[in-house]
C-alpha cells in the first residue's frame, strides 16, 4: 500500500503533522509513523484547556511493538481533543489525516512551523530517497 503525505501539510522529525487553519492546529501522526508502530492499542493525550509547548512531549500512543511519544510541532491551547480516537485508537490507521486526527490546538505563534517539513521533504526523509 502506497503511503499519503497531503501537501496541506506540515511534517515533523517525529512523525507528527499539523494542519493549519487560521490559529488552529489539527495535529495527527502520519500515516508512515501508522504503519509503522502496526496495531495501535493505547493514546494518551492531553484534556481541553491544556498547554502545549512545542517540542515537549504532549501524550503517547502505543501499539503492540512498542510505546512512542508524541511531540508538539507548536505551542499552544488545547481547544478539541478526539475522543472517539481515544476510545478506538486502532481506527487511527483508517484514515490518520481525516478522522484519526489527535488534537486542535489554538497557536500561539505560527512561526513555530517555520522548520516543519513540507510533504516532499517528510517523503524524502521517510523513505529515503
Amino acid at each position: 500500500m502506497a503511503l499519503e503525505y497531503p501537501s496541506d501539510l506540515k511534517y515533523q522529525d517525529s512523525h507528527e503533522y499539523v494542519r493549519l487553519d487560521g490559529d488552529i492546529a489539527t495535529i495527527g501522526i502520519s500515516a508512515f509513523a501508522v504503519d509503522q508502530l502496526g496495531d495501535i492499542v493505547f493514546l494518551e493525550l492531553p484534556e481541553v484547556g491544556d498547554a502545549l509547548i512545542k517540542g515537549e512531549s504532549f501524550g503517547t500512543i502505543e501499539s503492540v511493538k512498542a510505546v512512542e511519544n508524541l511531540y508538539a510541532a507548536v505551542s499552544g491551547t488545547v481547544v478539541e481533543r478526539n475522543d472517539a480516537i481515544v476510545e478506538a485508537p486502532e481506527q487511527l490507521a483508517d484514515d490518520p489525516y481525516g478522522e484519526g486526527w489527535l488534537l486542535k490546538v489554538r497557536i500561539t505563534d505560527s512561526s513555530e512551523l517555520d522548520d516543519a517539513m513540507s510533504a516532499d521533504e517528510y517523503q524524502a526523509q521517510v523513505e529515503g530517497e
